[in-house]
């Protein structure tokens, strides 16, 4: 069983990479459900402001490793069903050692697409676009709040996706082959 945690800026296809995985088997764990789980039990709408005021709200009552300790008994219920598992969107410095001291089987792999691209991608998504403004802001945040460079300087692989969905998977399935 292999539990593969996806790490990287927004927009740089973390989640595209988790639907490849899951269509190879993968059941995808992914850590911001914890945020639209909250905006739904507070009725309140989703949006970047709102998912933002949650995201900090949880950070600050559970510590900067919230959403991996939140999401810690899913895993290990999928775990004891010897699947294996894609985390999709881990962000910490401290996710990512609290997940690598509570998981067997751990490879961190990081999503990396130029900051040209990305925001690209996130001024054009279906759900939630970001303005300019709102990416350059969404980049800052994670950087220096969320403490996210640390999981991808330390990633036991690279993934790059500067293309199409077919050239990504082909790079996905070359990083797996790798890793075997």
């Amino acid at each position: 069983m292999t539990i593969i945690a996806l790490v990287g800026m927004p927009g740089s296809g973390k989640s595209t990479v988790a639907a490849l995985l899951e269509k190879k088997g993968f059941v995808r764990v992914r850590l911001g459900d914890i945020v639209d789980q909250e905006l739904r039990q507070r009725s309140m709408k989703r949006s970047e402001a709102t998912e933002k005021i949650v995201r900090n709200e949880i950070r600050d009552t559970h510590g900067m490793h919230a959403f991996a300790l939140l999401n810690l008994p899913r895993i290990k219920k999928v775990q004891a069903r010897g699947k294996n598992i894609v985390i999709d969107g881990m962000k910490s410095l401290e996710e990512f050692e609290f997940l690598k001291e509570e998981l067997r089987d751990f490879i961190v792999l990081a999503v990396h697409s130029p900051k040209a691209v990305r925001h690209q991608r996130l001024q054009h998504r279906q759900e939630r676009p970001l303005t300019k403004e709102q990416a350059e802001a969404r980049d800052a945040e994670e950087i220096e709040k969320a403490n996210c460079i640390g999981p991808i300087a330390r990633a036991d692989a690279t993934v790059i996706n500067e293309g199409n969905v077919e050239q990504l998977r082909k790079n996905v399935d070359a990083i797996l082959r790798a890793l075997e």
